[in-house]
């Protein structure tokens, strides 16, 4: 401990430790549930938020087709999204067929935000030399 304590006060290695540690830990999380980075996290998880971040909303049918997953992958993953309120769900019918359609909600843009700006503190940290 002694020998890392004196190398981040000489700027070497121990720096980059201290940044990666700082990095991993995270920022503060303003406002945002305490397991947002386990939620988002996942592959499919944050490519849903990702997806309806870009797009001002998606049916099922285009998100599943997007992501490349199955229907029952894509309800439990949204289902958890929307447990966190990071999504919004509408369900309507368009004639007799049923229309599933998802929207980013400002708590999940503002949660996508903070994990990218985790994310990028993370690979700054790492690719320091």
């Amino acid at each position: 401990m002694a020998r890392q304590n004196a190398a981040e006060e000489a700027g070497g290695a121990g720096d980059r430790t201290s940044m990666l540690r700082k990095a991993i830990q995270g920022p503060e999380r303003r406002g945002i549930s305490e397991p947002m980075e386990r939620i988002i996290h996942e592959r499919i998880r944050l490519a849903i938020v990702s997806a309806l971040a870009v797009n001002d909303c998606l049916t099922f049918k285009e998100l599943k087709k997007l992501i490349g997953t199955s229907d029952g992958n894509l309800s439990v993953h949204a289902r958890k999204l929307e447990e966190a309120e990071y999504i919004q769900c509408t369900k309507s019918f368009q004639g007799r067929m049923p229309k599933t359609e998802f929207r980013i909600t400002p708590k999940g843009r503002k949660a996508l935000e903070h994990y990218l700006n985790h994310m990028e503190a993370l690979i700054k940290a790492v690719r320091k030399k």
